[in-house]
């Protein structure tokens, strides 16, 4: 016997449409490219998302066709977000910060066809163009008299592709296992390959982040999207919020301190996710200010991060500059990302910072309708008891079930197990610890090291801005840890200064064997350490010293 109940397909555009019908006079604010700051509206974002269809539609694009865009976060891009989708197009969002060749990689493995770009990017576009046949036209994210100079076939302006629209649209309704966005992985190891995201995953994963034990996110909330939209759909933050009304301040390409306190104060953010470094700089800034920054009537008071794990650093000054509590979370591309986020127990609720810390310190616990488990090598179970490490495998409604094209052959097990390639332990109540990546993990004599947890106690040193800390080829014991140390401006500390530090803090056997001092740390596209290259460059260094 099945049920009578109504089958309506999970769609993108019905979030939407919730948000204008019930919300539209809600800001969505952003920092335009050109600097000033945009006032906009749910309402707007809806109108505007019609009149990109309507274009898409009149410049020939079809269901499934790929549309790309190169862009910051902004309102503009917020509404190609929804007209792309919406219609029935999928959506493919490109890191411009990844190399030009991978870019040129990603956009000709998806058959984009049109190329929605900030001026910004005008000279990446100009250079790629003659190796993108496959692509019918480019249009600049202006108005006509900021159109650049770019000698690129087909250049089109936004705002009058829009202006020669009208606004009346009715959104299509069709298959929910529809795609609806296109998601390629940084690339770190060979090509980038692509998550091809579907419109029922994509409403499912932002039904979890609604849910008060995830982001909790609500028709209450001032969200400041520091994520870009090009990773991960901004972690699927934007559909989440379209789907309750929240408000949306989008940061452009500003993410230093002094703009992002001013957000943060003046459009009473109550919610914030960034990955660490971000949230390392804005203290760094704020550290520099402290006596000319009111602090005391913001309203921010949930700050999210991933993307790499949260030093202690970051969880201690978001309680002390905001009050916050910081909600760690896991995830990756092919999760649309999320799997775990940080969120208290009742019994956690009430303790203090120093007391909840070991679980903020966690990359949060398992959600509803992301199954999580740790294995060993021989693909077996272990026992959720804190301590036994192995890899995460997940499968989920918003995991995926291939790459797009079928890169990387088969990448599920018969049940549908995807393996992540972290290494962690998992408690009885479904929170995780990553010790490392596989690839990272520090094999000393036979011993594991965690390269993370090293990393966070170094961070927490007052003089340093940001660690890393890889596997460096030891003759006796195979492989030793190395410390690289990025310090803050004007601060100084030796390596015997780092090492003392550390000492009471970890197994001696732990300690790096040296310590290295440099300018900065290479990040890849999505602001993660670039361990890669730092292993290239200093694998071989305890055997020089």
């Amino acid at each position: 016997m099945f049920g009578l109940m109504q089958q309506r397909p999970l769609l993108i555009s019905s979030l939407l449409d919730y948000a204008e019908r019930y919300h539209g006079a809600i800001e969505i604010i952003s920092r335009s490219v050109e600097g000033p700051i945009v006032r906009s509206n749910w309402a707007t974002i809806a109108r505007r998302a019609r009149q990109v269809a309507n274009a898409l539609q009149r410049l020939g694009v079809n269901r499934s066709e790929r549309i790309v865009t190169l862009a910051w976060n902004h309102s503009r891009h917020l509404e190609i977000y929804f007209g792309v989708t919406c219609s029935g197009a999928v959506l493919h969002t490109v890191n411009p910060r990844l190399f030009p060749e991978q870019v040129r990689f990603i956009v000709d493995d998806a058959e984009g066809s049109y190329v929605f770009f900030d001026v910004t990017f005008a000279p990446l576009v100009e250079q790629l163009a003659p190796q993108l046949s496959r692509v019918k036209g480019y249009v600049a994210l202006c108005e006509r008299d900021a159109m650049p100079a770019v000698n690129v076939p087909n250049l089109l302006c936004y705002e009058q592709l829009l202006a020669d629209e009208s606004d009346d649209y009715a959104w299509p309704s069709f298959d929910e296992n529809t795609a609806s966005a296109l998601c390629y992985t940084s690339g770190t190891t060979g090509n980038p390959k692509g998550v091809l995201q579907s419109h029922r995953s994509a409403v499912l994963h932002s039904f979890a982040l609604m849910a008060a034990d995830t982001m909790a996110i609500c028709a209450r909330d001032s969200l400041l999207l520091c994520a870009p939209l090009f990773h991960v759909n901004c972690w699927g933050i934007p559909f989440a919020a379209a789907g309750t009304g929240a408000k949306i301040v989008l940061p452009g390409m500003k993410l230093d301190g002094a703009s992002l306190f001013e957000l943060i104060r003046d459009e009473d953010i109550t919610f914030c996710g960034a990955v660490p470094t971000v949230w390392l700089n804005l203290f760094a800034w704020m550290e520099q200010n402290l006596n000319t920054t009111d602090q005391r009537h913001l309203k921010l008071k949930r700050v999210l991060s991933g993307g790499s794990a949260v030093p202690r650093v970051v969880i201690e000054k978001a309680h002390a500059y905001f009050g916050a509590t910081m909600l760690h979370a896991w995830g990756m591309t092919e999760m649309s990302p999320l799997g775990t986020c940080g969120s208290l127990l009742a019994r956690q609720a009430d303790l203090d910072l120093e007391q909840r810390m070991p679980v903020h310190l966690k990359q949060g616990r398992t959600i509803y309708g992301a199954e999580v488990r740790i294995v060993d090598d021989e693909g077996r179970e272990l026992p959720r008891d804190g301590r036994s490490i192995g890899e995460i495998q997940v499968r989920g409604p918003w995991v995926l079930s291939s790459y797009f094209k079928g890169a990387g052959g088969k990448v599920v097990d018969d049940d549908g197990w995807f393996r992540t390639g972290d290494v962690a332990h998992m408690d009885q109540e479904g929170f995780i610890t990553i010790t490392d990546r596989a690839k990272d993990v520090i094999k000393s004599g036979g011993e594991w090291i965690s390269s993370i947890e090293l990393e966070n106690l170094a961070v927490s040193h007052p003089a340093v801005l940001e660690a890393a800390v890889i596997a460096a080829r030891h003759p006796t014991w195979q492989e030793r840890p190395l410390l690289l140390i990025h310090r803050k401006p004007s601060a100084d500390v030796t390596k015997d200064e780092l090492l003392r530090f550390l000492s009471d803090k970890v197994a001696k056997w732990w300690l790096p064997d040296d310590v290295v001092f440099v300018d900065e740390l290479p990040h890849t596209a999505t602001g993660k350490v670039l361990k890669t290259n730092l292993r290239d460059r200093y694998a071989g260094w305890l055997e020089r010293a």
